[in-house]
């Protein structure tokens, strides 16, 4: 398997507009965060997570030029306003319809902001076209990948989380959320690779922060661990040198295998 981070920033960016974003190096690279997103490759499947306002440039950075399925963790702005992206890799399905899995929110989300693309075939060629399910627990696909899904508390909604399973590997994908649910736990535990939530070093009330995010990847055994969706409050040079070796700040264009 195959996970790139396609973006690792908050709803805002990362730098924020007007604002000075104190204690940020801007000439590092790694600072600058497009909105919260993934795209993982399994056994020849591309799998994308999440799709924000900067969706068609982050694909266009790092070569995404085909998704066999799409993932919304939850329905807000950050994480689905990039959808209307997806009519080119609408226009290369056989059937110009690409699968789609949400929870009800999500659903619910789409279906409000995109009922033009909510159809049995695109309007017309170059329209998105997206077949809309409700995610369930487990999804398995015919090259073995097998994909479960949980929702996780995130404020006043709940948003999904991932684990992938592939070829005796595992991967989970936890961003947007306040604490992992016993079964999130279950699910990762002992994951060769954890993606948390890791937003600042405060608490906040629907994020969990870098420590709490460090503790999770603790609980969870996990042989290694990235922090994604983070604020200007974490610089990436400063807390690569606080967090444990196993652990790292994800940063847009991140690629990595197991």
């Amino acid at each position: 398997m195959k996970l790139t981070f396609l973006g690792t920033g908050t709803s805002q960016g990362v730098p924020m507009i007007g604002f000075d974003n104190p204690g940020l190096d801007l000439s590092n690279p790694k600072n600058w965060r497009t909105r919260s997103a993934a795209h993982i490759e399994a056994g020849g499947m591309h799998i994308q997570i999440d799709a924000g306002p900067e969706f068609r440039l982050q694909c266009l950075q790092n070569k995404v030029d085909w998704i066999d399925v799409f993932l919304l963790t939850h329905g807000h702005a950050d994480h689905i306003l990039g959808m209307d992206d997806l009519r080119r890799f609408c226009d290369r399905m056989p059937n110009n319809k690409i699968p789609v899995y949400a929870n009800d929110y999500g659903i619910e989300r789409i279906n409000f902001i995109f009922p033009y693309a909510v159809l049995d075939k695109p309007a017309q060629r170059g329209y998105p076209c997206f077949g809309v399910k409700k995610m369930p627990n487990l999804l398995e696909f015919e090259n073995g990948l097998k994909i479960y899904a949980e929702e996780l508390p995130h404020g006043t909604t709940k948003t999904l989380g991932f684990v992938f399973e592939f070829e005796g590997k595992k991967l989970a994908y936890y961003n947007d959320c306040k604490l992992l649910t016993p079964r999130a736990i279950e699910l990762a535990q002992n994951a060769d690779i954890v993606v948390l939530d890791g937003l600042r070093p405060i608490p906040h009330p629907t994020h969990l922060s870098i420590f709490e995010a460090i503790e999770y990847a603790k609980i969870l055994n996990a042989k290694r661990a990235f922090f994604t969706h983070t604020t200007w409050q974490i610089d990436y040079e400063t807390w690569s040198k606080k967090i444990p070796e196993n652990t790292q700040i994800a940063y847009d264009g991140l690629s990595v295998e197991i």
